[in-house]
């Protein structure tokens, strides 16, 4: 598909309610590795295997180390037209939601202010005993290795969702609203092989949505979408901008 035909175009000017719904490949256009498939190993460990409660444990040192090199590629990179064209629209209208399952930092950095970050940041940390949180940057947490709580000298973990752990719950309440309640959800670069953001999707057209997925592939959600661009966020996104608002540019 090429373009959106006319009647989705109006549908989506005319919504109340868009939400976009982002996932690793968005963020792979940035060079950012999904950390799946090729290329996705690291010391050969795969990703399950140090992301978990348990991999902290057992080996605090090694998983800090992972954190600290995927720390520094997410740094190194740059916010892509996709993230850019996503947080222009949301400055362009308070009715744009973003829900991502990305813990890179980049829609932030694009300038999207009202996010939902579902598996949390990685410039961020939280205590293993008082569950105070820190920014990295911020509070001057960047040294390599393992970092200790301010408050209590606790030891530091990443404040992200790991493989065996819930998700915050007054986030996903709040996922699940704004789903329901939306016309529009753009699916953008997920492979939908997590349950959660991709029932988060389905949740919203089963309740009268209309679907826009943006993925090179297609995946196990593209037969419940309406409409689905086989090609990259930051090529697809701009020229349905462009279509929607001809007058605006995105710089």
């Amino acid at each position: 598909m090429d373009q959106l035909p006319k009647e989705t175009l109006e549908t989506i000017r005319n919504a109340e309610r868009i939400v976009f719904l982002t996932g690793a490949g968005i963020s792979s256009e940035s060079g950012i590795p999904t950390f799946r498939g090729e290329g996705g190993l690291w010391k050969n460990f795969r990703a399950e295997d140090l992301a978990t409660p348990s991999a902290f444990q057992k080996n605090p040192e090694l998983v800090w180390e992972w954190y600290d090199w995927r720390r520094g590629i997410c740094k190194n990179a740059k916010p892509n037209l996709g993230h850019i064209t996503i947080a222009k629209w949301q400055k362009k209208s308070k009715d744009v939601f973003l829900i991502t399952q990305n813990v890179d930092g980049l829609h932030p950095r694009s300038g999207s202010e009202s996010i939902i970050e579902l598996h949390g940041n990685i410039f961020r940390v939280r205590c293993t005993n008082c569950s105070a949180k820190y920014h990295l940057e911020e509070d001057g947490l960047e040294t390599e290795g393992l970092k200790f709580c301010k408050k209590c000298e606790s030891l530091l973990r990443p404040d992200i969702v790991w493989f065996g752990e819930e998700y915050d719950q007054n986030l996903l309440t709040k996922s699940w609203e704004l789903c329901k309640q939306s016309q529009v959800v753009f699916v953008i670069g997920t492979s939908a092989n997590v349950s959660v953001p991709a029932n988060l999707a389905l949740t919203a057209i089963r309740n009268g949505a209309i679907g826009i997925e943006i993925n090179p592939d297609e995946t196990s959600l593209s037969p419940s979408m309406k409409h689905h661009f086989g090609g990259k966020s930051g090529e697809v996104l701009p020229k349905i901008w462009n279509e929607l608002f001809p007058n605006e540019t995105l710089k």
